[in-house]
């Protein structure tokens, strides 16, 4: 009885929690701008294009921060 109840709790937490974990950061530029930002979608318009090498991805937001300071075409003079 204490199963049927639980089960349905543990799937709900579960479930709730997977976008967390499978989030996927990518940085792209804005090709009119020059800007690069970092978002968690893969660009399909023309005037935004993914800057790193090969389309990487990066699972946490600090890496893909990281990246921008560290790619070429993102650093300001």
């Amino acid at each position: 009885m204490v199963l049927n109840r639980a089960l349905p709790v543990a799937l709900l937490l579960l479930f709730a929690s997977t976008p967390a974990f499978s989030a996927t950061f990518y940085v792209v530029q804005d090709t009119t701008t020059k800007k690069c930002t970092v978002v968690t979608k893969k660009p399909t318009s023309k005037t935004m294009v993914v800057v790193n090498e090969a389309g990487m991805m990066f699972k946490t937001h600090a890496e893909a921060d990281a990246a921008v300071k560290k790619t070429k075409v993102c650093m300001t003079k």
